[in-house]
């Protein structure tokens, strides 16, 4: 058992259930001063106030989806798990408290945040890696007021970014298409460490094939890719650098003792060919000394990057010759790669070129040379190079990917909705920011075709939607809005993450892999229409009746009568 697995079960964390321990977040800044100071304020004048045991509910959800979409996927769930299995304030952290509070604080509010855990709260959840939408509490959380309040803000923290980049990998992969390889290059431009961490682990679960982070790749067992810049060929004067020579075959049956002189024998062949005549004169020789010194280092994994003189006039051209030397030692080029310009017509040109290749020499599959393409791609660019027409076979995005520069943050939110058995209103005279009171079940309804048709929320003691029978769902403010439904499918969306002292059974915080493949499974169950890129229709999410008559007595309950002289 590793260590922070031992100390959770040490604590008596393990969530009051038979199940695996949890280890601590990833990132070790995470810890329960990762908060609001207003937190420690309150929780202290609940504690005054003899408030601070009270048992409350609240509801973690968003409000609008990102991006002009109509969904979005949930992400961050494990880490806050992580976060409240250990959740522990340290002799240290309560010596800096005494500092940051007013000195009125009583003593005794300290030794109450010493023997503070969470081993008394209750989390329920959407399972992570799930298709989710506006106002449906992504969790609920229910405990002593005063240590879920101290936990609302790591929460939000860690769901708002993670939620918000898988949404935004997840968009990518609609518009590349299932048969494009998606690459994360975003490190260097992410926004610190753990932005770069988490941006790499999200993208992977919102559909992207692998990271060049490579610390990333070692904590969560992402594939890794990556080749070399235009640094590396640009490093290269000429061919006479090349020191050693010699490559084995693939077979280790023969070893060509001057693979230099064989790469330049089969670029003087490229240039003599009939068919690949006129493209291009003399290539740029300190870009093939590059070439050729990566395929000696790397004889089974090629890719170039061949846009840092001229693409077709010198890159492609140095390729193919070091990739046909390659084939005839039994060894197969992986590809190439863009970086710059025209990618549409680049891409096309190039597999033209490798198909001329393919013809001429009898390569087999020389013509299915992998092309990759990079160089700030975003949504837009996937969309217009797809209306262009391209021979590109993976992207490699990054800046616009893990800073979501469409959108700089979902905006979820960590609202009380029942305390001590009695159901909490948040009132706003803009109508989409009034929350929806008390406990609740939330529930996805499916129709015939097997698409969800809609979610809707019920009372904690109301009888669930049972498949067959029809229920009326309504919007949660506009009266309107209704609409009879008989589900052929009902599936309860909350489930028991972290079941406190209640006894129930926790549920296990699945591997990333099988949080993309949820992923990949739940977007293919959605509608098109809501999922396209343009004008997509919006996904319902509603209430039953009785829950809206209560929405509204409440409502009329707690609103301040005005008065007119």
């Amino acid at each position: 058992m590793g260590e922070e697995a031992a100390a959770a079960a040490a604590n008596g964390l393990n969530g009051g259930s038979p199940g695996r321990a949890v280890g601590g977040p990833t990132n070790p800044m995470v810890t329960p001063l990762l908060t609001d100071l207003y937190q420690f304020t309150m929780a202290y004048a609940y504690w005054k106030a003899g408030k601070h045991q009270e048992r409350a509910v609240f509801d973690l959800f968003f409000r609008k989806n990102p991006f002009g979409g109509e969904y979005t996927i949930f992400a961050g769930l494990e880490e806050c798990i992580r976060f409240i299995a250990n959740f522990k304030i340290s002799e240290e952290e309560i010596s800096f408290l005494m500092q940051c509070l007013p000195p009125s604080c009583e003593d005794g509010f300290f030794d109450y945040l010493r023997e503070l855990d969470c081993s008394d709260v209750e989390v329920y959840a959407i399972p992570e890696g799930s298709v989710v939408f506006p106002k449906v509490p992504l969790l609920r959380v229910e405990g002593p007021i005063a240590v879920v309040q101290l936990l609302e803000t790591p929460f939000v923290n860690l769901i708002n970014y993670a939620s918000l980049v898988t949404t935004n990998a997840a968009r990518h992969r609609f518009v590349a298409g299932k048969s494009k390889s998606l690459l994360e290059f975003g490190l260097r431009r992410a926004q610190g460490p753990d932005g770069g961490i988490g941006a790499s682990k999200y993208c992977y679960m919102g559909g992207f094939d692998a990271t060049s982070n490579v610390a990333a790749g070692k904590l969560f067992g992402i594939p890794l890719r990556g080749t070399h810049s235009h640094a590396f060929v640009s490093s290269y004067m000429n061919i006479d650098e090349i020191a050693e020579k010699s490559l084995c075959s693939s077979n280790g049956s023969t070893t060509c003792e001057d693979f230099v002189s064989l790469v330049q024998s089969w670029l003087g062949k490229i240039q003599r060919s009939k068919p690949l005549h006129g493209i291009f004169g003399e290539t740029n020789q300190s870009e093939l000394a590059a070439f050729t010194s990566y395929a000696l280092a790397f004889p089974t994994n090629f890719l170039a990057l061949v846009d840092t003189y001229d693409v077709m006039r010198s890159g492609i051209p140095n390729f193919c010759a070091v990739a046909l030397a390659l084939h005839s030692l039994g060894y197969k080029a992986v590809g190439i790669r863009l970086d710059s310009g025209d990618l549409a017509y680049l891409s096309c040109q190039a597999r033209q070129f490798f198909g001329s290749v393919e013809k001429e020499f009898g390569v087999p599959d020389f013509g299915k040379t992998t092309i990759t393409a990079s160089n700030d791609l975003n949504e837009e660019t996937l969309d217009a190079l797809n209306k262009q027409g391209h021979e590109v076979d993976a992207y490699g995005i990054g800046t616009y990917l893990v800073t979501c520069y469409a959108q700089a943050a979902l905006g979820c939110v960590f609202k009380l909705v029942e305390i001590n058995n009695q159901p909490r209103i948040k009132l706003s005279e803009d109508v989409s920011k009034v929350s929806i009171p008390c406990k609740k079940r939330s529930y996805r309804l499916y129709g015939k075709e097997g698409y969800p048709l809609l979610d809707i929320m019920i009372g904690e003691n109301e009888p669930p939607p049972k498949v067959g029978e029809r229920i009326l769902c309504r919007h949660p403010f506009n009266e309107s809005k209704r609409a009879n439904v008989v589900p052929q499918h009902v599936e309860e969306l909350l489930k028991c993450y972290w079941p406190g002292l209640s006894g129930k059974q926790r549920e296990e915080l699945p591997p990333l892999e099988e949080l993309r493949e949820r992923c990949m499974k739940q977007l293919d169950q959605m509608r098109p229409d809501h999922m396209r890129r343009l004008n997509p229709t919006p996904y319902k999410v509603s209430v039953s009746a009785k829950l809206y008559d209560f929405i509204h007595f409440l409502w009329l309950n707690e609103a301040p009568v005005g008065e007119l002289e």
